[in-house]
């Protein structure tokens, strides 16, 4: 039976084009963990129809006026979502492509034009609509948790992103220096990384900030690097979002709010009216942006001390991968790879590792400048700065319970807050001595 209805998508064809037969020249597919892609090669743009059907689940693709290049391609091997891949010429010059699944799936295709790596191209993407699971910090002690630090390497599978001279990829690269950002970022005492993208596979934008937004991260970090025609150009840059941008998504989110019920600094918008909404919104971009920008700051600072800026300053822009609305966001531009002295410096694993350890520096001292209420890192640098660490008291809460969770004694706390009981208020504010455990 069909599941979903029709979707017909298709373009204007050149004139020129329009009496020629579009040719597909190869497919490939793209698995990551949680959706694969699905990729047909084509000399042209091209009219086509998806379907997808169950009994057994199944996606049709079906292209008009097209034929496949004789003895050049083959249906890749399953992988993923993909069990088997089909094709069949139908009457009319009609192509067919069928795509068994593995598992039932959501399909959204949509037509590509050429860059410099590939020509036109109809991509397929399936995912399973599952959620993925909250992200669990192990180290954190009881009653503190951990720092969360999505770091989204950019580019991946299909997308290669830039490539510089000698045929160094820009997926590869920032995926290398992502994964040493997380090493590090997780042997740090109150910190915890989750890549948005583990492998060689591509994770569409607003795709990578729901997993951020999924693990509840404290900070987006997406590493990349840039290009530019003059291969003189040089040196690294952090970004992050524009006003302009964030008004034009603001809109976006308040339009959705009912069906996507989206949380902004953990208040669901769904149940709120339009004008209350759009306060909450402005009130958590306006903070966002702030934060995004400090914490620009020092890791642009960090940078500065390996190698060279493009910009001294932290830049804004216009980019869909910065657009959380609770979520503090920057894009970090490491090098550029289009120059051929930064290429071979980003294909060194020793620069690799100093990039990592600046990115990683940014961020600490972001945090600890900043430490959020109730995180472990919060304890941290108030024993570092040997100051108390202040705990509003929540109902329901004991001075025995606030004794072990910050590792200090009763009598300790007793002494410090003038108490002579153990009796706590909800709303009163506590001194914590600073203690130099970690």
């Amino acid at each position: 039976m069909r599941l979903v209805a029709v979707l017909l998508l298709g373009v204007s064809l050149h004139a020129t084009a329009a009496a020629q037969a579009v040719e597909v020249r190869d497919m490939r597919i793209w698995a990551g963990p949680d959706s694969t892609r699905v990729v047909l090669d084509l000399n042209q743009p091209a009219r086509y129809e998806l379907i997808t059907l169950t009994g057994p689940d199944r996606v049709v693709v079906d292209l008009s006026d097209a034929r496949f290049v004789a003895g050049r391609v083959a249906a890749p091997e399953p992988a993923g979502l993909v069990r088997a891949i089909r094709t069949a010429e139908q009457p009319g010059g009609e192509l067919r492509v069928v795509i068994d699944l593995s598992a039932q799936a959501k399909a959204n295709a949509f037509l590509t034009p050429p860059n410099e790596s590939y020509g036109d191209r109809l991509v397929i993407d399936l995912t399973t609509g599952k959620t993925p699971r909250p992200v669990v910090a192990p180290h954190a002690p009881s009653g503190q948790r951990d720092l969360v630090i999505a770091v989204d390497a950019g580019h991946g599978g299909e997308d290669p992103g830039a490539i510089g001279k000698s045929g160094a990829r820009e997926k590869d690269i920032v995926l290398k220096v992502s994964r040493l950002l997380a090493e590090r970022i997780n042997a740090e005492p109150g910190m915890r990384a989750v890549l948005t993208r583990t492998g060689d596979y591509f994770v569409p934008f607003r795709e990578r900030t729901r997993r951020a937004r999924v693990a509840q991260a404290d900070l987006f970090v997406s590493i990349h690097a840039d290009a530019f025609v003059n291969r003189s150009v040089r040196g690294s840059s952090v970004y992050v979002l524009s006003t302009g941008r964030a008004s034009s998504e603001a809109a976006r989110w308040l339009a959705d709010r009912e069906n996507a019920a989206d949380l902004v600094g953990g208040v669901s918008l769904d149940d709120k009216s339009d004008v209350l909404a759009s306060v909450l919104l402005d009130l958590s971009q306006n903070a966002v942006i702030s934060a995004s920008r400090e914490a620009a700051t020092h890791v642009l600072s960090e940078l500065d001390r390996i190698g060279d800026l493009k910009k001294t300053d932290v830049q804004h822009a216009s980019l869909i991968v910065l657009t959380s609305p609770d979520i503090p966001s920057m894009l970090i531009e490491t090098a550029y790879i289009s120059n051929p002295a930064e290429e071979k410096r980003l294909k060194d694993p020793s620069h690799q590792s100093r990039l990592a350890t600046a990115i990683h520096a940014g961020v600490r001292r972001y945090f600890y400048d900043n430490p959020p209420p109730g995180t472990r890192v919060a304890q941290l640098a108030a024993s570092e700065r040997g100051r108390p660490l202040r705990h509003v008291v929540a109902t329901g809460e004991s001075l025995a319970e606030l004794a072990g969770r910050y590792d200090v004694s009763i009598e300790t706390l007793q002494r410090a807050n003038g108490l002579d009981g153990d009796t706590l208020v909800a709303g009163t504010v506590l001194q914590i001595p600073a203690t130099s455990g970690t």
